[in-house]
């Protein structure tokens, strides 16, 4: 077979227009690095670029104000972390999911129908995270385990994911906390006796992070320093690190949002320790509105459409195209 008949008939004038001059390039983001001269280089890069990757502005507080959206939204994180334990994901995917789903809720809405089309939006969100950092990911059937009320068609998912590579303009190479955790163990621990733990630790609490919306107010970095400077305090033979100081680990890191994003990850700890012990799978309560097919050719800004009757009290999970 001749290799031109492999070939897309895609326009490759596409690729030096200008339209891609916004998207990273794969040398933007340096790979992980083990130097010390290089790696303040490499955090400079993640700084430069971490401010693409976050949900709109004043989305935490708009969330804040609908209750009813922030706790769906909880739900909705509980099961990603949920099949993320199930199918041992990173907690890098699982943080991307979330990251993925919140950024698309700043701008766009979804219908007020009571949990699915949320429901539709994770397990869209979660599916392209692991196609993104996974070696080895289930069908789109297999991934939706745990307590859910719906089993969505793979041909549905697809369409939601592309809806959500629309908004998001295509832009899933996030920078997120993990980028500079590595980077700031070392930087606290310059024996390397703690450094392992420093990283493991932290990485739990960033994953914690993202059940809180609140978070979504700190910049990546500013989330990682609060996690290692957190992880630090644990050991009690490690030099203390103030804010201060963590503020100097990269241009433009802020003293006050390090110590600001440290409170809320110290109020956040002891609830979060309590949740992991006794939490209970988490369920969707929903009722059936309209179709997932309204949902993903709803125009935006468009009035919310009214639900259908509830669904019945059935253990069944309904299967939706």
């Amino acid at each position: 077979m001749s290799l031109q008949n492999l070939l897309c008939g895609e326009d490759a004038s596409f690729v030096d227009s200008d339209e891609c001059a916004f998207l990273p390039s794969e040398t933007d983001f340096p790979a992980t690095v083990d130097d010390d001269e290089d790696e303040d280089e490499s955090v400079a890069v993640f700084l430069g670029f971490e401010g693409e990757f976050l949900p709109g502005i004043g989305f935490p507080a708009s969330l804040r104000s609908r209750p009813f959206e922030a706790s769906a939204r909880r739900e909705a994180v509980d099961w990603i972390l949920e099949v993320r334990s199930y199918y041992s994901f990173s907690p890098l995917t699982a943080y991307l999911a979330v990251n993925y789903m919140d950024r698309f809720l700043s701008v766009h809405c979804l219908p007020q129908a009571n949990g699915w089309p949320l429901q539709l939006l994770s397990v869209a969100c979660l599916s392209l995270a692991a196609k993104m950092e996974e070696t080895v990911v289930p069908s789109l059937v297999d991934l939706q385990v745990g307590q859910t009320k719906f089993i969505f068609e793979p041909r549905t998912i697809c369409r939601m994911e592309l809806l959500i590579l629309t908004k998001l303009n295509w832009k899933l190479r996030s920078v997120t906390p993990f980028n500079f955790i590595d980077t700031f163990a070392r930087k606290i621990d310059s024996s390397r006796l703690f450094t392992r733990f420093l990283v493991s630790r932290a990485n739990q609490l960033i994953l914690d992070t993202i059940r809180v919306v609140d978070f979504g107010d700190f910049r990546p970095s500013s989330i990682a320093a609060a996690a290692a400077l957190r992880s630090a305090d644990e050991i009690p033979d490690l030099a203390r690190t103030d804010h201060g100081s963590a503020a100097s680990w990269g241009t433009g890191m802020d003293k006050d949002s390090i110590s600001n994003c440290c409170r809320l990850m110290q109020n956040n700890l002891t609830e979060s320790d309590h949740r992991s012990a006794s939490m209970t799978p988490p369920k969707f309560r929903v009722t059936i509105p309209q179709s997932p097919v309204t949902v993903l050719e709803r125009n935006e800004g468009s009035s919310a459409v009214s639900s259908s009757p509830s669904y019945s009290s059935s253990n069944k999970r309904r299967r939706l195209n």
